[in-house]
């Protein structure tokens, strides 16, 4: 089984990645902790440089899953179907993180750890859509039928990222959610740390996305190999030792 461009690719940028992101995470950490506290919020605003940066990885994660279905269906190769779940796996793990830190900044600010804030509601949608998409796939392991399933349900899930991100606007006033960050609201000294993490959250998101491909490749050779197929003996390792 041969390693394809994607495959060798993340191969590639796997070491490099991960000293990026090791440069990133101390830089990033610095200035978190130079990074004025909020005058009404107190220490606990700084989950502000955490919170939306692993959200918007998910969106990433969530997004390349789409289109790395599509690709998938359009073209039937396997490296996409692999691209697809390692960036949802990747992007729930981030999501999972979002939904963790929110309560913790919530039961700061607004005295409860959960409210059925609109948006706080929908992220737990797109949480349990894309686990679904996970659960899919691990039941459908090695079929080719449940990988063009997993592509169309990737897609659809798509469509509940905008209904994330704009959930404020559509519910108005009956959200307690923070409004979207635009220029200028941040206070002085606390743009850079915001932009720092989420740079950090994405190379992040990148190097792992790039070590979960490493894991599908191999299991996808393995499988291949169990079933008898032709060149499995002699494929192609491209991840080094």
């Amino acid at each position: 089984m041969q390693a394809g461009p994607l495959d060798r690719a993340a191969a590639r940028l796997r070491a490099p990645s991960g000293g990026v992101l090791l440069m990133l995470a101390v830089g990033w950490a610095f200035a978190v902790v130079q990074a004025p506290e909020d005058s009404v919020q107190g220490v606990i605003q700084k989950i502000l440089y955490v919170h939306p940066a692993c959200a918007f990885a998910a969106y990433l994660g969530f997004g390349i899953t789409a289109l790395a279905g599509a690709l998938y269906l359009w073209r039937g190769d396997e490296q996409y179907d692999r691209l697809g779940v390692s960036a949802a796996e990747v992007g729930v793990v981030f999501c999972t993180l979002a939904l963790l830190t929110g309560p913790i900044w919530a039961r700061g600010t607004w005295g409860r750890w959960w409210s059925w804030d609109p948006r706080l509601t929908v992220t737990l949608l797109l949480w349990f859509i894309y686990l679904a998409y996970l659960l899919l796939r691990g039941f459908t392991e090695g079929s080719a039928r449940g990988a063009r399933f997993a592509a169309i349900y990737g897609i659809a899930g798509i469509f509940a990222i905008p209904l994330n991100y704009f959930a404020i606007d559509l519910f108005g006033g009956r959200a307690i959610h923070p409004e979207n960050l635009s220029r200028g609201s941040l206070g002085t000294g606390m743009g850079w740390p915001f932009a720092l993490g989420v740079i950090t959250a994405l190379v992040a998101f990148a190097h792992l996305v790039f070590r979960r491909l490493e894991v599908e490749w191999l299991r996808a050779r393995e499988l291949r190999s169990e079933a008898g197929a032709p060149g499995s003996a002699a494929a192609e390792r491209p991840w080094g030792t």
